[in-house]
């Protein structure tokens, strides 16, 4: 099965029972649809970054949940019958392994690679007895 997330916006007109009204609708097509809800994530009242419908703030909520791809089709069927969803989006989770948060391995030092040089002491750099160090000019083109 796959999983999901979809987050929709009720238009903040609602009252409370109204609001919990709707969102026990929604959890109810994920259960009628042989879905598992995993995660119910109830924002609550939020100002919108811009008006949408004439609304300066919605009521925010998330659902992570895993089913067939039926699912998401009557959220989103239901979603745009009700006057009361101003907005809505539905994504498609990945189930592997995040491949960009593994760390890289070091590689393997070869056996024919040249010995470390020991650290310069303090009595050798102060005496003048510490090998010269050359610097390489870049050419100019």
């Amino acid at each position: 099965m796959r999983q999901y997330e979809t987050v929709f916006l009720i238009s903040p007109n609602l009252s409370e029972e109204e609001t919990e009204g709707l969102i026990h609708q929604m959890e109810e097509v994920v259960s009628k649809k042989k879905g598992k809800l995993i995660k119910k994530d109830e924002w609550g009242k939020r100002k919108l970054a811009y008006p949408i419908q004439k609304c300066e703030e919605a009521y925010y909520v998330l659902f992570h949940y895993e089913g067939k791809s039926e699912i998401p089709d009557e959220l989103e069927r239901r979603f745009k019958q009700s006057d009361t969803i101003i907005r809505y989006l539905t994504v498609k989770k990945e189930t592997r392994e995040n491949v960009r948060g593994r760390k890289k391995r070091a590689p393997a030092k070869s056996q024919e690679s040249a010995p470390e040089e020991a650290p310069l002491r303090d009595e050798e750099i102060e005496s003048g007895e510490a090998p010269a160090v050359v610097e390489e000019e870049k050419e100019e083109e």
